[in-house]
């Protein structure tokens, strides 16, 4: 990578989150925001490598996009009381304080994260404004067509429009009725990173889970005594602890079975571990335990176990049971029926993955379950049926190489 285009990735990682949230809350409109910070970065990629990377590269994208944002008003021919408002450059104007939220990507979550919108359209919205996420990706992460989540975006964008809600920093008291958004939005962006639904990508993406780790941790510090932000950076710390671990040298997706445990990361483990203990702490004390805490707690007994065999199952089982309680969706069923399997084998297993088959027919890991259970089975036709479905719906190369390898050992 040259040094032009990484002061570009640099700048988009930085710089993103406020260009647009400095636009949206001049110009009150999320289209005008996020087009005229993409056009920014558009003419960013297209000059600097002639003109070079100016001193102030943040300056000069809130420069351009404000630049950006004023003509495409001016091409609209509306809103004439906003043009006279966006003729004053943004870095002329008094900056708007941080409120609580120093982080400027973070603060952004939070005033996308408005209760206005149903939780799935804020999280949804959040994603693409925050700029981590392409629309395909975010549909992926909800098993829905492209085209459906684009038009879920455009629906919220029109509602914050029609409902004229506000792009203000938000206050301590806007927190507790939004952070539900804002960890649903992280623990999304973290799960691309961990393993990536596209084949366009690396299909680990390190970048996307370090600042989902970066984005919790700063949240926990902002709201400690919050127990599913706790269980959320618990989860992603575990998980992250075995990143090194999940890809091969021959780029292949390497099972947590066959992972060597030796080489996972102790520390993150530990920090995982300790933040585990404190959540079961609070819930021996009354406290009803979230999504994220269980999760955790599940990661912990793995992270926990010597060996993928000397696993607690019976304990994992426990926890997927609470699990569905809190989230009874099909795809919790569908790993708690793994942990079913390893308990009381295959057949049980398969039984409970096969009733899920009109919810999860287009979901490739409900495919490579059934495969993987099929295969222990001794049913190997119907195996290689399984892992061909698998093959073609999942986007990941490195899981795609690993579902292949599978399918060619039972030939």
């Amino acid at each position: 990578m040259s040094n032009v285009q990484a002061a570009i990735t640099r700048a988009y990682r930085h710089e993103w989150a406020r260009v647009v949230a400095g636009l949206a809350r001049r110009f009150g409109d999320l289209d005008v925001a996020e087009d005229a910070a993409a056009e920014a970065f558009e003419a960013a990629v297209a000059r600097w490598p002639d003109d070079g990377v100016p001193p102030n590269p943040g300056a000069w994208l809130t420069t351009t996009a404000n630049r950006k944002a004023i003509d495409r008003l001016r091409r609209e021919n509306q809103r004439e009381g906003k043009h006279k408002d966006a003729l004053v450059m943004y870095d002329s104007s008094p900056r708007e304080s941080n409120g609580v939220v120093d982080d400027d990507r973070l603060r952004l979550m939070f005033i996308c994260c408005h209760p206005a919108l149903a939780i799935e359209t804020r999280v949804a919205l959040t994603l693409r404004m925050v700029g981590g996420l392409t629309v395909p990706e975010i549909g992926r992460a909800f098993l829905v067509t492209e085209s459906t989540m684009g038009r879920r975006i455009t629906r919220a964008k029109a509602k914050i429009k029609a409902a004229g809600i506000p792009y203000r920093v938000p206050s301590a008291d806007d927190l507790p009725g939004r952070v539900a958004g804002v960890l649903a939005v992280l623990f999304l962006v973290f799960n691309e990173g961990y393993l990536a639904t596209s084949s366009d990508t690396d299909p680990v993406r390190a970048d996307l889970t370090a600042e989902a780790i970066r984005l919790t941790r700063l949240l926990h510090a902002l709201m400690p005594e919050e127990g599913e932000v706790s269980g959320l950076l618990a989860l992603m710390l575990l998980a992250e602890a075995r990143r090194a671990t999940r890809v091969s040298a021959d780029g292949e997706l390497v099972l947590l079975a066959e992972q060597d445990r030796r080489a996972w990361d102790t520390a993150l483990i530990a920090e995982g571990h300790s933040l585990v203990r404190e959540r079961l702490a609070a819930a021996a004390a009354g406290e009803a335990p979230g999504r994220y805490q269980i999760l955790a707690a599940i990661g912990a007994v793995h992270t926990s176990a010597r060996d993928f065999h000397n696993t607690d199952w019976a304990q994992v089982l426990a926890l997927y049971n609470q699990l569905v309680t809190v989230d009874p969706s099909p795809v919790v069923e569908l790993n708690r029926a793994i942990a079913v399997a390893e308990l009381d084998g295959p057949e049980v297993g398969l039984a409970i993955v096969e009733r899920l088959e009109n919810e999860l027919s287009d979901y490739h890991a409900f495919h490579a379950t059934r495969a993987d259970l099929l295969r222990r089975l001794g049913r190997n036709h119907d195996a290689r049926g399984a892992y061909e479905s698998a093959i073609e719906l999942a986007g990941n190369t490195a899981e795609k190489a690993s579902l292949r390898r599978r399918h060619h050992r039972l030939r």
